[in-house]
């Protein structure tokens, strides 16, 4: 469940010298997202994505993450069908802003915008959006990106801060979750944690007053609460077959009984 740049493959930083004529189509599939089964996830997302994916968090130390789990063992996206098409109700941003990354230099004060020139869209035939007009100047598309990347970045530091305060308190524990669909055949999904409940339960009123102004109460409710959707990644690998079955091992974080950026001037 690694959280590094997953699908980018030849980010390089965007300059008029470089892709003053390049244009970039997006939208039409997310077959670049087919092969990872989990992506990092900001706080701000919690709500949308925990209608419809597990929210767990991955990563060791100060790069702890939050991420959606989108399939049961390595390199399986299930809401991505053979045509690209993304199945799941919510996309989440780290999928949305690809091909463009942010990557940091000078110690983080300097963000420089980088594009995966290995995406299918990018293109110079004038499909899709063009990056700068034939005098050099950004177009409207690339400031629209800009902004959508640097409001990423920002939700991506607080989100930072919500995994701090959980790491401080303790309150994250490793799972492993356990998939067992039709036919016998076993897979399992692990390298990551959940907020164990009965620490959550011992947390100080003051400190729970702390998260609940912050918004970060609600963050680990919505967490807890989206785990629930580890059975419905069995129907999806079944066909909702009655004999598919999901488990956990960590007692009551997941409790069922049939069953992880960085990147701006141009």
């Amino acid at each position: 469940m690694a959280t590094q740049l997953l699908f980018y493959e030849k980010a390089a930083p965007v300059t008029f010298k470089d892709h003053g004529d390049l244009s970039v189509k997006t939208g039409g599939t997310y077959g670049f997202a087919r092969n990872v089964n989990s992506v990092p996830l900001t706080a701000v997302e919690f709500s949308a994505a925990a209608a419809a994916y597990p929210i767990v968090f991955a990563g060791e130390g100060d790069a702890v993450m939050p991420a959606v789990i989108l399939g049961a063992r390595a390199e399986e996206n299930l809401f991505v069908d053979e045509d690209g098409r993304w199945s799941g109700s919510y996309i989440p941003a780290f999928v949305r802003r690809y091909p463009f990354v942010f990557s940091s230099s000078d110690e983080g004060k300097q963000l420089i915008l980088h594009v995966d020139e290995s995406f299918e869209g990018c293109n110079r035939a004038g499909l899709g959006e063009r990056l700068f007009d034939s005098s050099g100047e950004r177009t409207q598309y690339l400031q629209n990106l800009l902004r959508f990347l640097q409001e990423y970045q920002g939700q991506f530091a607080r989100t930072q801060a919500y995994c701090k305060r959980l790491k401080d308190l303790d309150l994250l524990q490793p799972m492993q979750a356990q998939f067992r669909i039709a036919g016998g055949e076993e897979r399992s999904v692990s390298g990551f944690h959940v907020i164990d409940r009965e620490k959550l339960k011992a947390v100080e009123t003051d400190v729970l007053r702390q998260m609940f102004d912050t918004d970060e109460l609600e963050c680990t409710y919505l967490h807890l609460h989206s785990l629930r959707h580890f059975n419905d990644m069995v129907q999806r690998l079944a066909g909702s077959s009655p004999e598919a079955e999901t488990g956990t091992d960590d007692g009551d974080a997941a409790a069922t009984d049939a069953a992880e950026p960085a990147d701006e001037t141009v």
